[in-house]
């Protein structure tokens, strides 16, 4: 069993396609998305309806519940997000709000007999970061029933084994903080008994297609530049 586990999209539709252009190469059985469809960047919609036509599971991110709520329920009040968010509220059909507020904000499934748990930032909140080696991390898995914890949220993929249970981030889709402007995602291989087999993929796309239409409707510049530098 072959799956692919995708978040943090942003509005960044061209990194999108090539994910799943990407996947479709990859011999994949399941795609799940651990949310963050919109927010940063200029196509909330145009993402949203891919992942529906698609017909992709997906959970609810930090931005996506910001969104939904118009208000920084779930992300910083910063300089960007202050121009961000009620951008994108602005921008999202009513439809696709919708979509959005009715989305899990986890999931558990089962394959070859593994139990693998999907989460946006942790099980216990919706925004918190766990990476790799963090304090918080260790302390989700000591108490994680299941097999596999897959997360998103922190735009930096990693993993780790805890004993017999295993800890993955799956990185950004959409707005990557690898210091390189390449979309990253996980693939999790699962074969009957074998310990689970976890890949990273970095992902080439048009980031200046993107950074131009950020351009053209004045976003800030910081934000339009942290897609070629990958940061922030």
């Amino acid at each position: 069993m072959r799956i692919a586990a995708i978040s943090d999209i942003h509005g960044n539709i061209y990194a999108l396609m090539s994910v799943l252009e990407d996947i479709d190469n990859e011999n994949i059985d399941f795609i799940m998305c651990l949310g963050d469809l919109v927010g940063y960047g200029p196509h909330p919609n145009e993402v949203i309806a891919l992942i529906r036509r698609k017909r992709i599971p997906c959970l609810k991110g930090n931005y996506d519940a910001s969104v939904v709520d118009n208000d920084f329920t779930y992300i910083r009040d910063t300089s960007i997000n202050s121009f961000v968010l009620p951008w994108t509220v602005n921008e999202l059909r009513a439809s696709n709000k919708e979509f959005l507020n009715n989305l899990p904000s986890s999931m558990t499934l089962e394959f070859e007999e593994k139990k693998i748990t999907f989460v946006h930032g942790s099980p216990r909140r919706i925004n918190e970061y766990l990476l790799q080696d963090s304090e918080e991390t260790a302390e989700i898995m000591k108490d994680f029933q299941g097999d596999i914890l897959v997360a998103a949220h922190t735009h930096l993929p990693g993993y780790k084994e805890f004993n017999d249970k295993l800890f993955i981030n799956d990185g950004s889709v959409g707005k990557p903080m690898l210091g390189r402007p390449n979309a990253t995602y996980a693939i999790i291989d699962i074969q009957g008994e074998a310990k689970p087999k976890v890949n990273f993929k970095e992902v080439p796309y048009e980031y200046k297609r993107i950074m131009k239409d950020m351009q053209l409707l004045d976003f800030p510049t910081r934000l339009i530049d942290g897609y070629e530098s990958g940061t922030e």
